[in-house]
């Protein structure tokens, strides 16, 4: 099944949103915590940060 592109967007503003808000705990939980949340794979997850990541450098 395809996603829609904003979806996949608010998604990621999300999880990048969540990351930040919660900078004070270690990844793995906030990952932990995300992935109940969201329901999504840690993979996704890492995923989705990484290309936050990377996407913020660029800015």
């Amino acid at each position: 099944m395809k996603r829609s592109r904003t979806l996949l967007d608010k998604r990621r503003d999300f999880v990048i949103n969540y990351l930040n808000t919660n900078q004070a705990k270690q990844m793995k939980v906030v990952v932990a915590e995300l992935s109940d949340s969201l329901f999504l794979t840690e993979r996704t997850i890492y995923t989705i940060i990484n290309e936050g990541l990377s996407s913020g450098a660029k800015a």
